[in-house]
């Protein structure tokens, strides 16, 4: 398999230009977009504070996901595999693989994360953000995730380790 980008310049975010989505317990940083990139990745900065979670358990059908611990500790699920990782810690989930990622209880954890080849995922936060708000329901992000490449799951492994709140 070959990556194909088209773009010839040098990306570059300064840390207080990119697009800020949230605030505590989760905030995310969008850095750059598939779109920037010539389709190479999408990347954003994660930060998560007193064990809040960051995704549900989903997939992507075409892309890997990256995380890579700058700070504190996270949990992640990988197929069936829960994952702690750590300040400097990377964990790679393939194409396919149900993934979900958290703070561990009671923690912080700030992630870098990258995806690969890229998606256009800033529209993607921003709707996560208008279902936070009660703009639009959470069940519209069934409706797109075909264009997401996010495709969501049920995972025993993480609800066993991260209960939903009322479940």
């Amino acid at each position: 398999m070959s990556l194909i980008v088209d773009f010839a310049e040098s990306v570059v975010v300064r840390g207080g230009e990119s697009e800020v989505i949230g605030q505590a317990p989760t905030t995310i940083r969008l850095l750059a977009d598939s779109s920037s990139t010539g389709g190479a990745l999408s990347t954003q900065r994660v930060t998560l504070t007193d064990g809040a979670d960051g995704a549900r358990p989903h997939h992507h059908a075409n892309a890997a996901e990256l995380f890579y611990i700058l700070d504190g500790t996270a949990q992640l699920l990988s197929g069936d595999q829960i994952v702690t990782a750590q300040t400097g810690d990377l964990v790679v989930v393939p194409p396919g693989t149900a993934h979900a990622f958290a703070a561990a209880p009671g923690l912080n954890a700030d992630i870098l994360i990258v995806i690969t080849p890229g998606v256009e995922r800033f529209e993607y936060f921003r709707h996560l953000e208008r279902i936070a708000h009660g703009r639009v329901p959470p069940e519209s992000l069934l409706g797109v995730q075909e264009l997401y490449d996010t495709y969501f799951h049920d995972s025993a492994a993480w609800n066993a380790l991260r209960p939903r709140p009322g479940k």
